[in-house]
């Protein structure tokens, strides 16, 4: 019997994890990714046990294939520097089995890419249309020929046109009333040994060590949707340069960033979930699937756990059961990823608003009740995150 052929829409850590997943299972993959070579959007990722583990799953080591280095704790402070909570590093990987790492986003998507047959990536390939009318769906390009397939994965990003499409009804997406900015900092004098994110008033700056040594920064703040400042690297000091130390110092190395190195997103999550994950025989993971805002920093998590997750209930490439069971299995990968994702979407927003406060008193009362919770049971609230990631059965 032929090799089953799978298109899949945008080379992000969604997609190519879904690539890769089908590949080991049999299919014969093609992705198509619009942009001329692999796509560098963001700074840093993080990597939950729940990721790792799933990544395992199909074979891929992601501390081996872009280098591990665990800070010793991770908590919450207060702009003055006060903790308000922390856990160390190695009662989670005693709990969950590994610890969490955080890696240059770059550099996991080219150990992703890597893992694939070098044919497999189509790059400069935007993807049109996608007719999934007549039970074969036909994947359109804007300079090349059609590409008939047996699925069609939709990881086309936060945005997602094939969303719009098949989902019109939809609300689309939410805009959660903050703007984020991110880089990487190459800091190796400052020794920081601890992950962390800290909270003001309707501002929150983030510290994250790199598998590489550089730290990957990240800040929010309360704003309108679109503003923007002249100098990104100027608004992060006015904003962040009278609160605790590293930031100050960690902002001198951002000032010497060339501006363009300064990413400002504004954040947006789905507005409510999609009526399912499938459509036919198309499919959607990631941001395209399910955005949430990244407080609990499992949008990329959940995109590969709904890579692995999807190729698991496929039938295998080379099998003889018929093609038939590919719209079942979709089904069923709508039955097991979309309760959990949405949660998580859920739970995101409303960790953002408690770590965005403004009000003075509410924002200290808050901090009374986490510094309150024992660090076990804070490491417990957690385990539906990083136990969550179960292939059904």
């Amino acid at each position: 019997m032929p090799e089953r052929q799978a298109v899949v829409v945008g080379a992000g850590i969604g997609g190519l994890t879904a690539a890769i997943a089908l590949h080991r299972r049999g299919w014969h993959v093609t992705v198509c990714e619009r942009a001329p070579e692999l796509p560098i959007t963001g700074a840093g990722i993080g990597l939950a046990p729940n990721a790792l583990r799933a990544l395992g799953t199909i074979g891929i080591d992601a501390a081996h294939a872009v280098g591990s280095a665990v800070p010793a704790t991770m908590g919450l402070r207060r702009s003055d520097g006060r903790w308000l909570t922390r856990t160390d590093t190695a009662d989670m990987a005693a709990r969950y089995g590994v610890p969490p790492i955080a890696v240059p986003r770059s550099a996991l998507t080219a150990a992703l890419a890597a893992a694939l047959p070098p044919e497999a990536i189509r790059y400069g390939t935007a993807v049109t249309a996608v007719d999934d009318a007549a039970g074969r769906p036909t994947v359109r390009t804007a300079d090349g020929p059609d590409l008939s397939a047996d699925l069609v994965v939709a990881a086309d990003g936060i945005h997602s046109p094939l969303r719009r499409v098949y989902f019109p009804a939809h609300p689309g997406l939410h805009y959660i009333g903050e703007t984020a900015w991110r880089t990487i900092v190459d800091a190796p004098d400052l020794r920081i040994p601890a992950m962390s994110e800290t909270w003001g008033r309707g501002e929150r700056f983030g510290v994250t060590p790199l598998s590489d040594g550089r730290y990957y920064l990240y800040a929010t703040a309360i704003v309108p949707v679109g503003t923007r400042s002249a100098d990104p690297r100027a608004e992060l000091r006015r904003r962040f340069g009278s609160w605790h130390d590293p930031i100050p110092a960690l902002l001198d190395r951002v000032g010497r960033l060339d501006p363009a190195d300064v990413l400002q997103n504004d954040l947006h999550d789905l507005a409510a979930p999609l009526p399912r994950l499938h459509h036919g025989r198309i499919a959607w993971v990631g941001d395209a699937a399910h955005a949430m805002a990244p407080n609990l920093g499992q949008g990329g998590c959940q995109a590969i756990e709904d890579a692995v997750v999807l190729a698991h209930l496929l039938p295998a490439g080379d099998g003889d059961d018929g093609s038939d069971s590919v719209p079942a299995a979709l089904v069923a990968y709508t039955a097991a990823r979309r309760d959990r994702t949405d949660a998580l979407r859920v739970r995101a927003r409303r960790a953002g608003r408690l770590g965005s406060l403004r009000n003075p008193l509410v924002a200290a009362a808050r901090d009374l009740a986490i510094r309150a919770t024992p660090a076990r049971l804070a490491l417990r609230g957690m385990d539906d995150l990083f136990n969550g990631f179960r292939l059904p059965g």
